[in-house]
């Protein structure tokens, strides 16, 4: 029997054994910058879990790939990813917020809640393995790939599962940047509301920057004001899912192969006797510390614009990371519900952000 261990739980020096794989993320990185200069519809992040993804299933790489490279890419994939959501709360004041007025907020907190909590029954009647209903409908409702690594490392969730809902979700993010703007006029929205409508309901940061900019700098302003309002809610997001991590899980009996309960943070549970994750995780707390120090506006222009600078870069390559943990054959089991769940949130949280603007207006 082989119990498995909790990445927090890891003892391996911060980098013995990860160089490997951290330079094949450095890589990774350099790649996905270069796609996007060559097309620059394609956004970065995105390039980086495609380009993760094809590394994994290359004949003369995924070998390295799945072996010296792994515990580094891990690592990119673990502590990268929170380094980078940490940064994130730079992007988001608190006038920012507040300045959107209570209708908007109203709206904004309706379709977080309506599509969470719609996305997380779908995939737990379509049956879906592990935490993958709970990363999809966070990835869908909050934003992206940040999200969903941000509630993985919360709930202590598998990796195949954090990438497997990555994918899905970068997947129809994308989508969005070519079908949402060839519906901004028919379906009688001005820029403003297009703007809104966009910051609602599309995935990504970067995926909500390149679908707005179709509208204008009037839809631009809007859809990111919208978004970063959904991007402040992931840290009680967060915070409730450390506080279910922490919850003994009653075994019917003698202890196995680390077997999922399918609940949300039951991963979290398995790192063993006494070992829970806190409430608020560390990167969650610095997250907030960043918004309140954005928010003081004592952070000059030039730090702000490095620091999401190196925001991307460590995105990028924790995404590269996560990309190069799907595994096709596996997501081609469980294709048909995942692409389903995808599908059907996709519609749900464009139905719900549309009815939304449409009574905000």
């Amino acid at each position: 029997m082989t119990l498995r261990t909790h990445p927090r739980a890891a003892a391996r020096p911060p980098l013995r054994g990860d160089a490997p794989g951290l330079l094949l993320a450095c890589l990774g990185v350099a790649a996905a910058l270069g796609v996007h200069q060559l097309v620059p519809a394609v956004p970065r992040l995105t390039a980086a879990v495609v380009l993760g993804t094809a590394a994994a299933h290359l004949p003369g790489l995924r070998t390295f790939v799945r072996g010296a490279a792994r515990p580094g890419l891990s690592t990119a994939g673990r502590r990268l990813m929170r380094t980078g959501i940490v940064l994130l709360g730079l992007a988001v004041g608190a006038d920012d917020v507040l300045g959107l007025g209570g209708a908007t907020v109203a709206m904004v907190l309706a379709v977080v809640a309506l599509t969470l909590t719609g996305t997380w029954w779908l995939g737990r009647r379509l049956g879906l393995p592990g935490d993958q209903a709970l990363l999809v409908a966070t990835g869908y409702s909050i934003c992206g790939a940040s999200a969903i690594g941000a509630v993985g490392q919360a709930a202590g969730s598998e990796e195949e599962d954090i990438a497997a809902s990555v994918a899905l979700v970068t997947l129809c993010g994308t989508l969005a940047i070519a079908v949402l703007p060839l519906l901004h006029h028919p379906l009688g929205l001005d820029d403003a509301g297009f703007g809104r409508w966009v910051g609602a309901s599309v995935h990504d940061v970067g995926q909500v920057v390149a679908t707005a900019q179709s509208g204008g700098p009037v839809a631009l302003r809007e859809a990111v004001l919208v978004k970063l309002m959904r991007v402040v809610l992931l840290a009680p997001l967060v915070a409730g899912i450390g506080l279910a991590a922490r919850r003994p899980r009653r075994r019917p009996g003698p202890a196995k192969d680390g077997a999922a309960t399918g609940t949300p943070g039951a991963a979290g549970a398995r790192s063993g006797p006494g070992a829970r994750p806190p409430v608020v995780p560390l990167f969650v707390a610095g997250f907030l510390l960043m918004i309140a120090l954005r928010s003081t506006g004592a952070v000059p222009a030039g730090a702000l614009t490095l620091a999401t600078d190196a925001r991307e870069l460590l995105l990028a390559a924790a995404l590269f990371g996560l990309g190069s943990a799907v595994h096709l054959p596996t997501m081609v089991r469980t294709g048909g519900r995942i692409a389903a769940l995808g599908l059907a949130s996709w519609v749900m949280i464009a139905g719900v952000s549309y009815a939304g603007v449409l009574l905000t207006t």
